[in-house]
C-alpha cells in the first residue's frame, strides 16, 4: 500500500497486542500502538484505584507463571531487562475444611512430603512430565495448526503422550483414578478451574495439567512491583526500536487508524468484525460474531490493615490461593456457572502480593487480589460473595478490611473493552475452542482481509499472559505482508 502513513498498526496494549507490536518493530517495521483506556497493559495492569494512599492493585492478571516460560518471553527475556520476579516456595494452595490445607511447592519433593498418604499418587502424576517441561509448554501454547517442536524427537513424542494420557484422565468422569485422595484431587481441581469451564473437561484439564507441571519445574512467579512492570518493559523495547503508543485511541471502525500495510488487533472477535465492518467476507464476519462468550469473573480488590487470618498459616506461603473447598464442591459451582446461577460459594481465587513482595505494603496497609466466578454478564456485587468463601478458612478476615472496589462481571469491560460480560478469556474455553479458535480456519489468525489479524486471546493458543497469541499473529503478518519469512530476535 503505497500511501501506508506506517507499516503497522496495533489496537490495544495488552500483553499480545504488545507481543505483536514488539515482534513488528524488532523487524525494522514502523509500529504504532492504540489503546483506548488511559493507561496502557490491558489485563496486565497495575493501578492506583484510590482505596488508601499509594497502594495498587494488579485490575486482573497478578501472578505470571508462564511469563519466564512461555516461548515468547522465553526470547524477550524479561529478567535480562533488569525486572526482578518473585517466585514462591508454594506455587498454590488449597485450603480444606477441618483439615490441613494442600501444598503445591515448587519442589515437587516437598509437595509429595507434605501430602503424607497423598503424595505418592501426586509423584506418579507429575513427576514423569518434569524430564522436560518444555514439551508441556510447547505443547500447549503452540498455535495448533504447526507441528510442536515437542514432537520432532522420539523423547520428545514419548513425553506427549505421557502429558496426553494424564490430561485424558482429569477430563473424564474416571478422574478421581488417578487421584484419588481430597487433597490431590482439589490441589488439581482448583488449577483447573482457572479456565472457567465445566470440571471434568478437556479445556479445564489441559490448563490444570501444563500449569501444574511449571509450578513444579520454574514455578509460579509475580513481577516485583505488580504486572504493569511486564507491560512497560515491553514498551521501552518497543520505542527503542522506533515504535509509540498512544492512549485514549478508541478505535471503532478502522476508518480511525492512519493507512498501514498491517492491522493486528488484541481485541475481542466481536470487536474484531465492528472494526472491520462491512470489509470482511460474509462467512468471517458471521463466525467473529457467532464466536462464543465463556462464563466470567467477578474482581474483588481489598485493602487490608493486617495478612489474610488463615486458619492454616501454611496457607499463606502460597503465591495463589484456591478458594471452593473440594473437588465435588467446585464442580458443582462451577456447573452452577455454566448454567446461568449465581454459586452460593463460588470458586475464588486469592492473591496476596505483601507476603512476598513488601514493597507492595504501604503505611501498614496492603492489597490483597480476588476475583470469582460467576455466570457470564452477571451484575451480582461479588464482594460478599468472596468475603465468605475467605472467611470459610480465615474467620476474623472481615475484620482486617479497610477498604474494597467491587466490580460485577456486567461492568468489568468498563476497564477493559476485550471483558465483555466479564469473560476475561475473550471466548469460550473448551477442547475445541483451543483449536477452532476464534472460527475453524487454517489460519485463525487472518480476518480475510488483506493486511488484517487478529492477535488477542480469542485466537491460539489460549488465553494467559503469555504474549503467544501476539507473536504468532506477528509472523503470520510478517511474512505475508512484508515477505519476512525469519522471526526476528525479541533479545535484549
Amino acid at each position: 500500500m503505497s500511501n501506508a502513513e506506517v507499516d503497522a498498526v496495533v489496537v490495544g496494549s495488552g500483553p499480545n497486542g504488545m507481543a505483536a507490536a514488539v515482534t513488528m518493530a524488532r523487524a525494522g517495521l514502523s509500529v504504532q500502538v492504540h489503546e483506548a483506556q488511559s493507561t496502557i497493559g490491558g489485563g496486565a495492569r497495575t493501578l492506583d484505584l484510590g482505596l488508601a494512599p499509594g497502594i495498587t492493585h494488579d485490575i486482573c492478571s497478578a501472578v505470571h507463571p508462564l511469563a519466564i516460560s512461555s516461548p515468547f518471553f522465553v526470547d524477550f527475556d524479561l529478567r535480562a531487562r533488569g525486572l526482578e520476579f518473585t517466585t514462591p516456595e508454594v506455587s498454590y494452595a488449597q485450603p480444606l475444611d477441618d483439615q490441613p490445607t494442600a501444598l503445591a511447592f515448587h519442589d515437587l519433593d516437598a509437595t509429595v512430603d507434605r501430602l503424607g498418604a497423598a503424595g505418592p499418587e501426586w509423584r506418579r502424576f507429575f513427576a514423569p512430565l518434569l524430564d522436560r517441561v518444555d514439551d508441556a509448554i510447547w505443547l500447549s501454547l503452540g498455535d495448533k495448526r504447526s507441528v510442536p517442536e515437542t514432537l520432532r524427537d522420539v523423547p520428545g513424542i514419548a513425553n506427549v503422550m505421557k502429558f496426553g494420557l494424564r490430561l485424558l484422565s482429569q477430563a473424564s468422569p474416571a478422574w478421581n483414578i488417578p487421584l484419588s485422595h481430597e487433597s490431590t484431587q482439589s490441589l488439581f481441581t482448583g488449577v483447573a478451574a482457572h479456565a472457567i469451564g465445566g470440571l471434568p473437561g478437556m479445556g479445564t484439564a489441559a490448563t490444570a495439567t501444563m500449569l501444574s507441571t511449571v509450578a513444579h519445574a520454574g514455578g509460579w512467579p509475580s513481577p516485583v512491583g505488580g504486572s504493569q512492570a511486564i507491560i512497560d518493559a515491553m514498551v521501552t523495547d518497543l520505542e527503542a526500536h522506533g515504535g509509540s503508543v498512544t492512549t485514549n485511541a478508541r478505535i471503532d471502525h478502522v476508518s480511525d487508524m492512519p493507512a498501514a500495510r498491517a492491522y493486528l488487533l488484541d481485541t475481542s472477535a466481536l470487536n474484531a468484525a465492528q472494526i472491520f465492518s462491512g470489509l470482511l467476507p460474509v462467512n468471517v464476519d458471521k463466525s467473529l460474531r457467532r464466536f462464543k462468550q465463556g462464563n466470567a469473573a467477578a474482581k474483588v480488590d481489598f485493602v487490608l490493615n493486617s495478612p489474610v487470618p488463615w486458619t492454616d498459616p501454611e496457607t499463606a506461603r502460597a503465591g495463589t490461593i484456591h478458594v471452593g473447598g473440594t473437588r465435588q464442591q467446585m464442580a458443582a459451582a462451577e456447573a452452577d456457572v455454566i448454567a446461568g446461577r449465581m454459586p452460593a460459594h463460588p470458586v475464588s481465587l486469592v492473591s496476596d502480593p505483601t507476603v512476598f513482595d513488601p514493597s507492595r505494603e504501604v503505611n501498614g496497609l496492603r492489597p490483597l487480589w480476588t476475583y470469582c466466578h460467576v455466570p457470564f454478564d452477571c451484575p451480582i456485587d461479588p464482594a460478599e460473595y468472596i468475603i465468605k468463601q475467605i472467611e470459610r478458612f480465615a474467620p476474623g478476615f472481615r475484620d482486617t478490611i479497610v477498604s474494597y472496589n467491587s466490580i460485577p462481571a456486567s461492568e468489568m469491560a468498563a476497564h477493559n473493552q476485550n471483558y465483555i460480560g466479564g469473560d476475561i478469556a475473550t471466548g469460550l474455553v473448551s477442547f475445541y475452542r483451543m483449536m477452532a479458535r476464534p472460527r475453524m480456519s487454517w489460519d485463525n489468525y487472518s480476518l480475510g482481509v488483506p493486511g488484517a489479524y487478529l492477535c488477542s486471546a480469542a485466537t491460539p493458543p489460549a488465553p494467559g499472559v503469555h504474549g503467544m497469541n501476539g507473536w504468532f499473529a506477528a509472523q503470520r503478518a510478517l511474512k505475508t505482508r512484508f515477505g519476512i519469512a525469519e522471526a526476528p530476535s525479541l533479545a535484549p
